[in-house]
């Protein structure tokens, strides 16, 4: 079973909000040329077969029907806890309440064991659909 770590809505806005006010820009950076045109134009050879979906839960599994475990796996544990720890060390808004941490992963486990981390886990299934698990119905080990 795969699993991917998608971020909320609220704290994804955050950080790009950060991101864009804060990030250092440099003037004098290599500069890359591609001899290949940016813009090609694409043959299409099947003409009307394609189709555009638009509804991003196509092959989610109903909360209710759901199948897979509701403990957190040691995967994903690791996977959460590296994650948010990249993003509190490249300064991103902190969910709990600091009391003298400095290491970001203290601080994600702290979050975690909070229930505070703003992730959703998306299981995949052998047959392509996949599960969404926000942090807070997992049990945590």
């Amino acid at each position: 079973m795969c699993c991917r770590i998608l971020l909320c809505p609220v704290l994804s806005r955050k950080i790009r909000r950060w991101s864009c006010r804060d990030s250092l820009y440099f003037e004098d950076g290599p500069d890359v040329e591609d001899d290949e045109p940016l813009d090609e134009p694409i043959d299409n050879d099947q003409g009307d077969r394609i189709e555009i979906i638009t509804d991003g839960a196509v092959g989610q599994v109903e909360p209710q029907k759901r199948i897979t475990t509701k403990y957190m796996t040691k995967y994903e544990r690791a996977r959460v806890l590296g994650t948010r720890a990249l993003q509190i060390a490249m300064c991103a808004p902190v969910m709990v309440e600091l009391e003298g941490e400095t290491d970001p992963l203290v601080i994600a486990m702290k979050e975690l064991k909070a229930r505070k981390v703003p992730f959703i886990i998306r299981r995949y299934l052998p047959d392509g659909s996949f599960e969404d698990w926000a942090l807070d119905e997992l049990i945590i080990d």
